[in-house]
């Protein structure tokens, strides 16, 4: 067989076993995310819904899985939050503490520093406490704990398979494009939100075409329970006046604003507010429950995910959704996300990201239809522009968002005015993002600093570095006479050279253990080291620091490489980090 006939069957065997893969994962995390629906559903339902009394508003494209219960005690809806952080709180931090907080950031830090581990343990403690959290009226989303149940499941398939850490990571990937691309019927944007949301300004390119058979199965088995549609159902938006996009520019510039205030406000309160708490951690979500719940008491629209309201703010329903609650809503529900969330509770903060800026967007396109009712003729559009706008600029995934908006409304006729408001919100926002553990970019993770970095020694070589300036003495020198070598020039190793023929080496080592009164007495052949480790003027550095590193020495003799006996200069690790810096500093 030729040796191109090889290499074809092998990639061919690549391709394959990686399908194989990800359809597993995209199998499994198709069923999470039913299950994760199916209870996030039930208990919002009968808890919200049945204890206190609110059944907030759906999306249009998401069914009415369950019937309202007709009792209900509303008073007692305003502290059910609190009722739900203190149970979640109590189950993440005794079995599983990296389960708090917004899942999405833990898969990051998994992938980029943990080389993709996540406990077994996790997805299921993260599945239960977002029910919990969220079903009691938490404000979060579920596309945190979706992306933990996904990632988490890929992880420890490759750990049972007993596979690389390469191949681990892209299984991550691929659990977190499943569970995202399913739960939110948005198969390419679950893909490319996962490979996206690693880094602040890359993408993890390598994981793309597993993430695509990973998302597109999940989305397959999720939709053929819950139907084929959309999360949202929009008006026929169309983009048909260019002058409309001065108005998307400046709502991507309060997008932009918006972001860098909810990321401020969210990790303002979780350093200054509820780390500095001198209670145990178990306890704190329940705090930020209350908090959320005396919001709720005047703008109960908070509780939960909200997408309901998002759709009424999309269908442009002024009456329901005035230009003046949006406002007030945009700060109220970044305050009871950062309340949920920041205090330890589980959820994701997609969902809230998705709400405020929908919030941004609808009260800007109501307002600007009241003062240019010539130029914006369907100001609901500018809810759903919002939306992608705050997403790319709060979680540094400009691509990701302008697909999964469109994805999830089925209205693929505002990508134009989609990009520019995301871009500009992207770019305004710079180094501000609601997951702290993206780093800027492939270079800049752990992941694969070593396969990125040029490795400058492995490039470099002794004859490069090496001093050709040797002091050399002679094997009949006295000990005496060397010791008084190492007090001249400060050297402690010296070769030992017989008619031009290297013979051995001396150091100080060997030397102190002469005895002092005989130290004038003693000829240097009778202590040097007769068993030389070499190198040779063409070995790399990199092959040299390890020879250096492995013997425990400090030097190497570096012969000829046609003549072991001649030698034409030595080594230390001095000259190999002043090689290092001086071709650093030339790239």
């Amino acid at each position: 067989m030729k040796l191109n006939e090889i290499l074809k069957e092998l990639n061919l065997r690549e391709v394959q076993r990686w399908t194989l893969f990800s359809i597993v994962i995209g199998i499994v995390a198709g069923f999470g995310a039913i299950l994760f629906y199916l209870g996030l559903s039930a208990f919002s339902n009968y808890v919200v819904g049945g204890i206190g009394g609110y059944y907030p508003p759906v999306p249009g494209g998401e069914p009415q899985l369950f019937g309202h219960p007709a009792t209900s005690i509303r008073w007692v809806l305003f502290l059910l939050p609190a009722a739900g952080g203190l149970l979640a709180g109590i189950i993440i931090y005794t079995y599983a503490p990296e389960a708090e907080g917004h899942g999405t950031d833990a898969v990051i830090d998994a992938y980029n520093n943990k080389r993709g581990f996540i406990r077994k343990r996790v997805p299921i403690i993260k599945a239960i406490s977002s029910i919990i959290t969220i079903g009691s009226g938490g404000s979060a989303g579920r596309e945190g704990p979706i992306a933990q149940i996904g990632a988490g499941f890929g992880s420890t398939f490759a750990s049972f398979l007993k596979l690389s850490d390469r191949d681990r990571r892209i299984m991550v990937i691929c659990g977190t494009a499943a569970g995202i691309g399913s739960i939110f019927k948005a198969p390419l944007g679950g893909a490319i939100f996962a490979i996206e949301v690693l880094y602040k300004s890359d993408m993890e390119t390598e994981g793309l075409v597993p993430a695509f058979i990973s998302s597109t199965v999940a989305y397959s088995i999720f939709s053929s329970f819950f139907g084929w549609g959309h999360i949202f159902t929009t008006p026929s938006f169309n983009f048909t006046d260019p002058k409309e996009l001065v108005f998307y520019g400046i709502l991507g510039i309060l997008c932009a604003m918006t972001a860098i205030l909810f990321v401020i406000i969210f990790y303002g309160l979780r350093d200054k507010v509820f780390k500095p708490l001198k209670i145990k951690p178990h306890f704190k979500p329940a705090i930020g429950g209350l908090l959320v719940g005396i919001i709720a008491i005047i703008f109960p629209e908070v509780l939960g995910t909200g997408y309901g309201w998002t759709q009424i703010a999309i269908n442009g329903d002024i009456v329901r959704m005035s230009i003046i609650l949006m406002i007030v809503l945009v700060l109220a529900k970044i305050l009871a996300t950062s309340f949920t969330i920041s205090s330890g509770g589980s959820g994701g903060v997609f969902a809230p990201s998705l709400v405020i800026g929908a919030m941004i967007g609808g009260a800007f396109g109501q307002f600007m239809a009241l003062v240019f009712p010539g130029i914006i003729t369907q100001p609901g559009s500018y809810a759903l522009v919002g939306m992608g706008a705050l997403l790319a600029g709060v979680a540094k995934v400009p691509i990701a968002a302008i697909i999964m908006v469109s994805e999830m409304a089925g209205n693929h006729n505002l990508l134009a005015p989609m990009m520019v408001a995301s871009t500009i919100s992207y770019m305004l926002a710079g180094k501000w993002t609601i997951y702290e553990k993206q780093v800027e970019n492939r270079a800049s993770s752990p992941a694969h600093r070593r396969e990125l970095t040029v490795d400058i020694l492995d490039s470099a070589l002794v004859k490069d570095a090496m001093t050709t300036d040797v002091v050399t003495i002679s094997p009949s020198l006295s000990v005496q006479g060397v010791l008084d070598l190492i007090h001249k020039y400060g050297y402690i190793g010296y070769p030992v050279v017989d008619e031009k023929k290297l013979v051995g080496i001396i150091t100080f080592e060997d030397a102190e253990k002469v005895p002092f009164d005989k130290t004038d007495s003693t000829p240097v052949k009778d202590v040097m080291t007769r068993e030389l480790i070499v190198a040779e003027p063409e070995d790399s550095l990199e092959d040299a620091l390890l020879e250096l590193l492995d013997k425990n020495i400090g030097r190497l003799l570096v012969v000829d490489s046609n003549d072991p006996t001649k030698l034409v200069g030595i080594l230390t690790k001095l000259d190999i980090i002043k090689a290092h810096a001086k071709l650093s500093s030339r790239r």
